[in-house]
């Protein structure tokens, strides 16, 4: 009985702790950091400031936070052992991570993190576990046997190229920020002619 009570207590405690950074992300993307107060934050996620702070300590704690939990769903949703059209999907995704919706990493969102970055160490720390993840996973990819769906890099030149892959990423979600209506069949053919050539050994 008791290890039940406490098992709901944990899932109560997790679904507030996913509410308060829903409303914070939404807050953030909306009106900024530093713009974004912890009044703001509790208006949106319909609670007190004071439930708030049970929680979290500050806005930082949050964003913290926020990067942990983007982390978490990145080590969920890597699943690049598969036949992947890298260009369609970078096409199909432009756009998307502009929304407020949604537990993603909005691209201003991340230029925001990235900013607080440079002022907090934690957020660093954070972001730097963040890129390493991601790097390693498509290194894994690119190196992997071709009948696996991998491409057969040597595992230094899959270094290389999956950083390359990464700030092609992180340049179009900066991209998406300053034109979100970006022609898609512009964006396609650039992709189907740079993309083949990072994944040749």
């Amino acid at each position: 009985m008791a290890t039940e009570q406490s098992s709901k207590a944990e899932e109560r405690a997790r679904l507030q702790r996913n509410r308060i950074l829903d409303a914070a992300q939404q807050r953030f993307i909306e009106n900024g950091f530093h713009a974004a107060s912890m009044a703001n934050i509790a208006d949106t996620a319909g609670m007190s400031a004071g439930l708030i702070y049970r929680y979290f300590e500050n806005k930082s704690a949050i964003i913290l936070a926020i990067v942990q939990r983007q982390l978490e769903l990145l080590r969920d949703d890597i699943k690049l052992h598969r036949k992947v059209d890298l260009a369609a999907e970078l096409v199909s995704h432009y756009g998307h991570a502009c929304t407020t919706k949604g537990s993603g990493m909005n691209s201003a969102l991340l230029l925001e993190i990235s900013a607080e970055a440079t002022r907090d160490p934690q957020i660093a720390a954070a972001l730097d576990e963040f890129d390493r993840t991601l790097r390693g996973a498509l290194a894994e990819w690119l190196a992997g046997p071709r009948e696996n769906d991998g491409h057969g890099l040597p595992p230094a030149l899959a270094q290389s190229r999956a950083l390359l892959l990464q700030v092609l990423v992180e340049g179009l979600k900066i991209r998406e920020t300053r034109e979100p209506e970006l022609d898609r069949a512009l964006l396609e053919t650039g992709l189907r002619e740079i993309v083949p050539l990072l994944m040749k050994p």
